[in-house]
């Protein structure tokens, strides 16, 4: 009786499965095969549409399922995740919780509270577009990853500027869970017109460290060698442009150092949004500009140095 159930159920099956699976010929030579699977002939429509379906598209459609992929591996990376979000909302909380007072800005007393906000927010910005992008392409460079992807249907233009615009949005996200603890724990409230300077400014920035990110990777010969790069070129930085240290309290002459180089502009900047309500008063063009400069000639240097080959290669 068993064994009469189960051949009842096989042959109810096989006569079922055309009309469960694939009409026409397709059904039809599954079900001579006994497979219950498509035919060779009709599997491949399916793959063939999910794999030019962003290509066929354009190139917008291509540049926006680059930066999706951008945004996924970077939120699956542990790495990533630490020091692009959870470790600037440590500093926020540990900065503005044990350090009390005003300070200085543009000759306006502000809180520390709020000058500390504005700084790890530049410092969250560089870690996002600059840190982030050098280890990663460094660790995809010497894999052989870049090497690989290049025979597929995304461009080097295209690539770039997912990971570009995939360092703006992630800028965009650490910038309103930042300005929104410091709203709720700290009081650091900001006006319309201060927000959106902010946006601007942080946008600007983080194309412009990308780029930087980009020209700096191109001089690393391994990935074990782009953490300490990341840290001797970044941590010297945060004490003397306004970032930890409040630029009251530094010298003259390493003020004048911290000028030099891009991270103070972007500190500075953040610090002007901060104090002020208007657009007009919160932006700065002339750190902006210096932004953009360095973006331009780090972007010119990053096209004349930068490989897709692992630095062992000799073809």
């Amino acid at each position: 009786m068993l064994l009469l159930f189960r051949y009842l159920l096989r042959l109810l099956g096989h006569r079922s499965s055309p009309a469960d699976g694939d009409t026409g010929p397709a059904g039809a030579d599954a079900d001579a095969a006994g497979t219950g699977r498509p035919s060779a002939a009709a599997a491949p429509t399916g793959a063939r549409a999910r794999s030019r379906s962003a290509a066929s598209r354009g190139p917008i459609a291509l540049l926006a399922h680059q930066t999706r992929f951008e945004l996924l591996t970077a939120g699956r990376n542990p790495r990533a995740r630490f020091f692009t979000l959870f470790f600037p909302v440590v500093l926020l909380i540990i900065f503005a919780g044990v350090f009390h007072g005003t300070t200085t800005v543009s000759g306006v007393h502000v809180k520390l509270s709020r000058y500390f906000t504005a700084g790890i927010l530049a410092m969250s910005i560089v870690l996002a577009s600059y840190a982030n992008l050098v280890v990663a392409i460094a660790t995809l460079r010497d894999t052989g990853v870049l090497k690989r992807r290049r025979a597929t249907p995304v461009s080097p233009a295209i690539l770039i500027g997912g990971q570009a615009i995939s360092a703006v949005v992630t800028a965009a996200i650490m910038t309103t869970i930042l300005l929104v603890i410091a709203k709720l724990l700290y009081g650091v409230g900001l006006a319309p017109g201060a927000i959106a300077a902010i946006a601007c400014t942080a946008a600007v920035g983080a194309l412009a460290f990308a780029a930087i990110g980009y020209a700096v990777s191109g001089l690393i010969g391994s990935p074990d060698a782009a953490q300490p790069i990341v840290q001797a070129t970044t941590m010297p930085l945060w004490f003397i442009s306004g970032v930890l240290v409040p630029t009251a309290n530094v010298s003259s002459a390493l003020r004048t150092l911290g000028k030099i180089f891009p991270i103070e502009h972007l500190a500075a900047g953040l610090h002007l949004a901060s104090i002020h309500s208007s657009f007009a008063s919160c932006i700065s063009i002339t750190n902006l500009l210096v932004l953009a400069a360095w973006g331009a000639g780090a972007a010119a240097i990053a096209a004349w140095r930068f490989s897709w080959l692992p630095s062992t290669a000799t073809t």
